[in-house]
């Protein structure tokens, strides 16, 4: 065989005279914020009874991540057996990137006098006392639908987005226990980028 065919082999480049130092790492995780904004964004635009927007959305704040964690965990103290699923959700708050919540704050009702709420009219599910727990109600029926469909709504946009997500009860009701958001009943979205979904085996 011919000697003069071999070529000697290219110089490794040193890190020091390469371009890597000049890419940009896992880009990813600096777009989550940005993206969970177009997540509230499926919920606000999603459909609504009679076309009354009285759904509030909201992006937690990175300070206030410790307020709602410490909050869940001391309404499973409160609450006792069964209710350890509560400190869980708080682990799982700690640890992912965003948290939204979406909530609802009742205008009023559809005016169906539809009796799906225990009432035979809307005036007197309006007119009853309201009882204030980690959620606040009588309210219109028609007002937890439109939360349903808000909710799953950017649920389905997170997921478009390949971003996984959980949908919590236990941080809206923290949220709206620590006072951060004045609403009558509000759900929170938990929103995390890795290699593996943080929320998939739970304990």
């Amino acid at each position: 065989m011919n000697k003069q065919s071999f070529q000697k082999p290219a110089k490794c480049l040193s890190s020091e005279s390469s371009n890597y130092l000049n890419m940009i790492l896992n880009p990813e995780s600096e777009v989550l914020e940005t993206l969970a904004k177009s997540i509230l964004l499926a919920a606000r635009t999603a459909p609504k009874a009679k076309g009354v927007d009285d759904i509030i959305t909201a992006l937690v704040e990175k300070d206030d991540i410790e307020v709602l964690a410490l909050t869940m965990e001391r309404l499973a103290d409160e609450k006792g057996e069964g209710f350890y699923f509560l400190k869980r959700d708080a682990t799982n708050l700690r640890n992912a990137g965003v948290a939204v919540l979406i909530g609802v704050k009742t205008s009023g009702a559809a005016g169906f006098d539809c009796r799906a709420c225990g009432f035979k009219t809307c005036a007197e599910m309006l007119n009853r006392q309201k009882v204030e727990a980690e959620f606040k109600g009588p309210n219109c029926m028609f007002k937890y639908i439109d939360l349903g469909i808000a909710i799953g709504a950017a649920a389905a946009k997170a997921k478009d987005l390949c971003i996984d997500n959980r949908v919590m009860y236990t941080l809206g009701a923290a949220a709206r226990i620590s006072g951060l958001l004045d609403v009558d009943v509000v759900f929170g979205i938990l929103l995390s980028i890795t290699g593996k979904n943080i929320f998939f085996d739970r304990k």
